[in-house]
């Protein structure tokens, strides 16, 4: 990583002793959303290297260091790593845009991931192709520095850092409180979309259950296959929240952990919203099967009707069109008038009992 300048260090002046200076703002580099310095729950001004910014934390001997990377590759990521001793395999998945929620311990570190979802704006569910988006988020905590590495364009947390600034209170309980932020963060976000989901999914159930509607059994699997999306990002990551809330660790203090039994609380309630939009929709496509099917008896019973009228003529004129010369009535004057009523007769009696017992 490039070196900032910084002078974030005490410069004496004088006899009047050590003098403490600002940091001189300068822009950090692109995969480098943010890093800040947070002493009792105070953000430090200025901007800092993370090299800078770690050495005062602990040459202050507390406080912690907050580090926002955005698809970072393996070069850029490096110097972090050294920095702050990350384990290779933890910075090799963070490098990867793939992984399943997990919390790993390395040493003294902690690694989360967390998958972000977004709601994709769409005119109805039942025309969309796509429906859910979904990002990731890995976090390493450490005794004095929590280090964010996003993966997708959806899963920013500049809002949420503004937040955590406007709240000593919270950000004094150390890097932890910054994890159960982002956790809680990204859970409210499950809600929100598995909230707006359900409306999709009554709008699908509505149209599926309309008499003539065209919703087909292909329009319910994509919308069941977005919501296994949603299930694949959500389902994991209850046992990583739930070992944060029971003292899986002492990096997270007993205060916090309180923190983390509500956001488990949430997760269940996302868990069991995203499980019941699953069997709905299982069911929503055994109900257009069925449709489908009893639609196509129907068609099949009016052909039938239909093929059992038309066969009465067919049968009568295949008889007079053979080569006899003693039909009956075949040369009658009457004959033709005749057979016609007879045909006519026996075909408005066939559509009248077909109409009766609802084939036609």
């Amino acid at each position: 990583m490039p070196a900032i300048p910084s002078l974030g260090g005490l410069r004496g002046r004088g006899n009047k002793g050590a003098v403490p200076v600002r940091p001189v703002p300068v822009p950090l580099s692109a995969y480098v959303v943010d890093c800040a310095v947070y002493v009792a729950g105070e953000r430090l001004p200025g901007r800092w290297t993370h090299i800078e910014a770690i050495k005062e934390v602990r040459k202050r001997h507390e406080g912690f260091v907050w580090i926002g990377l955005h698809e970072p590759d393996s070069e850029q990521i490096q110097g972090i790593a050294e920095t702050f001793g990350l384990h290779e395999l933890a910075v090799e998945d963070a490098l990867e845009a793939h992984q399943r929620p997990k919390l790993e311990r390395y040493d003294d570190t902690l690694f989360l991931v967390v998958k972000t979802v977004r709601y994709v704006e769409h005119e109805s569910p039942t025309t969309a192709n796509e429906i859910v988006e979904t990002g990731e988020l890995m976090v390493f905590l450490g005794r004095d520095f929590v280090i964010t590495v996003r993966h997708g364009n959806h899963s920013g947390l500049a809002r949420l850092r503004r937040e955590l600034d406007e709240d000593a209170e919270r950000l004094q309980l150390g890097p932890s409180a910054v994890v159960h932020a982002i956790a809680d963060h990204v859970v409210d976000h499950y809600l929100d979309v598995t909230g707006r989901i359900e409306n999709d999914i009554d709008v699908m159930e509505a149209q599926v259950f309309a008499p003539r509607s065209q919703v087909s059994a292909e329009q319910i699997y994509l919308m069941k296959r977005e919501v296994l999306e949603l299930r694949r990002a959500v389902m994991p990551l209850a046992t990583p929240i739930q070992r944060l809330a029971e003292g899986y660790t002492r990096l997270v203090p007993d205060e916090v952990r309180s923190y983390f039994r509500d956001v488990a609380d949430h997760l269940t309630t996302v868990s069991e919203r995203v499980a019941a939009f699953d069997e709905l929709l299982s069911t929503l496509v055994d109900a257009t099967v069925a449709k489908i099917s009893l639609q196509q008896n129907t068609d099949m019973r009016k052909i039938t009707s239909w093929a059992a009228i038309i066969t009465v003529p067919t049968m009568i004129a295949g008889i007079y069109g053979m080569n006899f010369d003693y039909l009956p009535e075949l040369h009658w004057k009457f004959g033709y008038p005749l057979v016609i009523t007879v045909i006519l007769a026996i075909c408005l009696l066939l559509y009248r009992i077909f109409r009766k017992n609802g084939w036609l």
